[in-house]
C-alpha cells in the first residue's frame, strides 16, 4: 500500500515539476504556476487590508481631503501590488528579463488598445494633485453640469439637479473647459435681461426690479444688486438686472426662475407692458393680382401713404 502511495506521489510530483515552458535560464512548472498564482493572491488580499489601514488608521488622521485620502491609498496599494508580483516572480525562479522582449511586445499592443483608460488615470492622478474640482462642487463640462459626489483614479461621478448619475471620464476635466461654480469665492453673478416697451417710466422699472431682489433671500445685498440700461431694442428697451448670490452653485436654474415669476407679477402690477416683436409695413403705389381657385381674378390698386 505505501509502495503504491509512494508510487503515485512520486508521478503527481513528476507531473507538477516537469517543464512547460523554457525562458532563458529559467523553467515554467505546473508547481511554479501554482505557487505564483497563491502568491499573487495573498499579494493582492493583503494590498486591500494594507489599503483600508492606510486610510482608516493613518490618513484619517491628517486634515487631508476625503478624495485626496484615497488617491494617496490607491496609490500605496498600486506600489504594494507591483513589488509584490515582483517578489512573486523571484520566488518562482523566473527571469524577469527572459520575459522582456514579450512584455515589451505586449506593452505596446495593450498601450495602444487601453490608451483612453491610461489618459483617464493620469488625468485622475492629475485632478487629485491639482485638486480643480472636488467633491461637493458644482461643475458644467461640456453637457454634463451637476454636483461632484465621486472623485475615482479613471472616471468622476456627477449627479445633476434631476437626480441623474452621470459618469465622465476623468480626461474629460484636462483636456475640455470646464466651469467651477463652486471653486474659490462661491459668489456668482446673475444677469437677467428684461425688455420693456417704449414709453414706459424706467426709473419705476428701476425700482421694481430693485424690489424683486431685494425681497429674495438668496440675493446678496453686499455686492449690491443693479439695474442696467443695455440698449435701444428694435421693439423694447432692453435692461439687465445683475444679482450676486451663492445659490447658483446649487440650483441655478430654480433661482432664475423665481426671479422671473416676481418680476412679471411686479411689472404687472405696476402696469410695465412687455412688449411683442413689432414690425412697420410700408405698401408701394401699384398693383397686386391675386388668383384663387373658382373665385375668378381679383386686382388691387395700392396707392402710396
Amino acid at each position: 500500500m505505501n509502495e503504491t502511495l509512494t508510487h503515485w506521489w512520486a508521478k503527481i510530483q513528476a507531473i507538477f515539476n516537469a517543464p512547460l515552458l523554457e525562458l532563458g535560464d529559467s523553467r515554467l512548472t505546473l508547481n511554479g504556476i501554482v505557487k505564483l498564482l497563491v502568491v499573487m493572491l495573498l499579494v493582492v488580499l493583503t494590498e486591500r487590508y494594507l489599503r483600508r489601514i492606510v486610510r482608516r488608521r493613518i490618513l484619517a488622521r491628517t486634515h487631508m481631503e476625503p478624495d485626496l485620502q484615497f488617491a494617496i491609498s490607491r496609490f500605496v496599494g498600486y506600489c504594494f501590488i507591483a513589488v509584490g508580483f515582483f517578489f512573486a516572480f523571484k520566488l518562482v525562479h523566473l527571469d524577469l528579463s527572459s520575459l522582456a522582449v514579450i512584455v515589451g511586445g505586449l506593452g505596446v499592443g495593450i498601450g495602444f488598445g487601453l490608451q483612453n483608460i491610461v489618459s483617464n488615470f493620469i488625468s485622475g492622478l492629475i485632478i487629485l494633485a491639482e485638486r480643480p474640482i472636488t467633491i461637493g462642487h458644482r461643475v458644467e463640462v461640456g453637457d454634463v453640469a451637476g454636483q461632484v459626489t465621486k472623485i475615482n483614479l479613471r472616471s468622476t461621478i456627477v449627479v445633476t439637479n434631476d437626480n441623474i448619475t452621470i459618469i465622465v471620464p476623468n480626461s474629460n476635466f484636462i483636456t475640455s473647459p470646464v466651469t467651477n461654480w463652486s471653486y474659490g469665492d462661491p459668489k456668482v453673478r446673475l444677469r437677467l435681461p428684461v425688455g420693456v416697451a417704449y414709453g414706459s417710466d424706467v426709473e419705476k422699472l428701476r425700482q421694481v426690479l430693485l424690489d424683486v431682489a431685494a425681497k429674495n433671500p438668496a440675493v446678496l445685498q453686499n455686492p449690491a444688486p443693479m439695474v442696467r440700461f443695455l440698449e435701444f431694442g428694435d421693439s423694447a428697451l432692453n435692461f439687465e438686472l445683475a444679482v450676486w448670490t451663492v445659490d447658483l452653485a446649487h440650483r441655478p436654474t430654480h433661482f432664475r426662475s423665481e426671479l422671473y415669476f416676481a418680476i412679471e407679477r411686479k411689472l404687472r402690477e405696476n402696469q410695465i407692458e412687455v412688449p411683442f416683436p413689432q414690425r412697420d409695413l410700408h405698401l408701394r403705389s401699384g398693383k397686386i393680382t391675386i388668383e384663387s381657385k373658382g373665385a375668378g381674378r381679383f386686382d388691387a390698386n395700392l396707392q402710396p401713404d
